[in-house]
């Protein structure tokens, strides 16, 4: 019976063993030297999109807002 069960994979063998073959991958992953690439946003998400329009300005009228100068 004790041989058996030692055979077995447990439940905590086989997290404790799932739990350093994912370290290990992650480790792999980061360590491993690759090219950067920047992100180029555009220009659709780096333009202004703010205005104070009328309905803008009577929101902060209304909601008591201190006007900007």
């Amino acid at each position: 019976m004790q041989d058996k069960r030692s055979r077995e994979l447990s439940r905590r063998n086989f997290l404790r063993a799932f739990g350093g073959v994912s370290t290990t991958a992650v480790a792999a992953a980061t360590l491993a030297p690759g090219e950067a690439h920047a992100y180029d946003p555009g220009e659709e998400e780096t333009r202004a999109r703010y205005r104070e329009t009328d309905h803008i300005k009577a929101f902060y009228r209304v909601n008591s807002y201190p006007e900007k100068k």
